[in-house]
């Protein structure tokens, strides 16, 4: 067991990794292209105030092209390498004069204009993160989308990132996105409750499944609605917090709904009678049933006895001898000896039973 898992936990890291690093090359690659989009008009401005500086002073002081051009860049620059009429103002020629100011305060304006725009845009951390995480959203498939990014939501991703599996992240919360975005994960913002726009930004079309993990049960079940409504044929997986919506919730299209408060007092009832509880199982077959932990001490019954005495309490999951899984706890022959980590699923009653008789108490 533990060969395989370490395979799938380095392809995972690698996957993760290369996702950051695809995220920095298409942050590269956009952001001067997206500086260019943002400042495009700034620029076409300063560019056309350059060039009628330079018919100014080509016309009225005389300069050939290019010494007129660096005249012209000298005065909207500030840096005063040349000055109209030698600086004579009392004798300047009127109309140049005027065309003069209008050229300064004009470009004087498109460079505080581009220079807010830039600054502002770097502050925001949104230069190119939009336009990389559009492009990389686009490549996805069968990636995992999660609603919500509260408690439930963070755990979720965490295990997601250890899977190795794709994910894109959808929040209502401006700071938590860009938060998200800082971190390279890639999020989309929902606006005033348009859920549609939100799921199919996050390439809903190409998705594998939703997991809906909001802390807020009609917003979540919006959208579950919306989810099932653009892809019927989607797994969708909700959380409820009112466990009387669980019926609801499940009218609304999702195929699994786990109820919050419900999970938690049980686990938390459990662990009272028990003290080797692991996990829960929620299933509409079989219903709750619970995962338990026992180590077969030196004065249990079950020392000696094959796993036909421990499933009468409750199905065994698997073996643990020596820090090993054992393989064959199916096999007539094996027997349980002390030591021994038993993995089982079933009810709080026989559970209990099984615990005494493992020697745990």
């Amino acid at each position: 067991m533990e060969d395989r898992v370490l395979p799938l936990r380095r392809g995972a890291k690698i996957r993760r990794e290369s996702r950051k690093l695809n995220f920095i090359l298409f942050e590269a690659f956009y952001e001067p292209i997206v500086f260019l989009q943002t400042v495009y008009r700034q620029l076409i401005v300063l560019g056309v105030m350059f060039l009628s500086g330079t018919a100014i002073f080509a016309h009225y002081g005389g300069l050939p092209p290019i010494p007129a051009l660096l005249a012209s860049v000298s005065t909207i620059t500030t840096i005063g390498l040349y000055v109209p009429n030698g600086g004579d103002f009392l004798t300047l020629n009127q109309t140049e004069g005027v065309l003069l100011i209008i050229m300064i305060i004009v470009s004087v304006g498109a460079a505080a204009s581009t220079l807010q725009a830039t600054v502002g845009a770097f502050i925001n951390g949104d230069l190119a993160k939009g336009k990389v995480e559009e492009k990389l959203m686009k490549r996805l498939k069968k990636h995992v989308i999660v609603y919500g990014y509260g408690h439930l939501g963070k755990y979720v991703i965490e295990k997601l990132d250890e899977l190795g599996l794709d994910y894109v992240v959808v929040t209502t919360d401006q700071q938590l996105y860009a938060g998200l975005v800082k971190d390279k994960k890639l999020a989309v913002l929902e606006h005033a409750t348009r859920p549609i726009e939100a799921l199919k930004q996050a390439g809903i079309e190409r998705a594998g499944m939703l997991i809906v993990a909001h802390q807020n049960d009609p917003d979540n079940m919006l959208i579950t609605l919306s989810a099932r409504k653009l892809r019927p044929d989607m797994r969708i997986v909700s959380v409820v917090h009112d466990s009387d919506l669980i019926e609801p919730m499940k009218s609304s299209g999702a195929d699994m709904v786990i109820p919050s408060s419900v999970t938690v007092g049980h686990l938390l009832a459990l662990s009272a009678a028990t003290k080797d509880l692991v996990g829960i199982v929620f299933s509409e077959e079989i219903g709750t049933k619970e995962i338990a932990r026992f180590t077969v001490f030196k004065a249990s019954k079950l020392i000696g006895k094959g796993l036909q005495e421990v499933s009468t309490l409750a199905t065994v999951i698997g073996i643990v001898r020596s820090g090993a899984v054992i393989q064959n706890i199916f096999d007539p022959a094996f027997r349980l000896a002390e030591g021994d980590t038993i993995l089982v699923l079933g009810d709080p009653a026989n559970l209990e039973t099984l615990e005494s008789e493992a020697g745990a108490k």
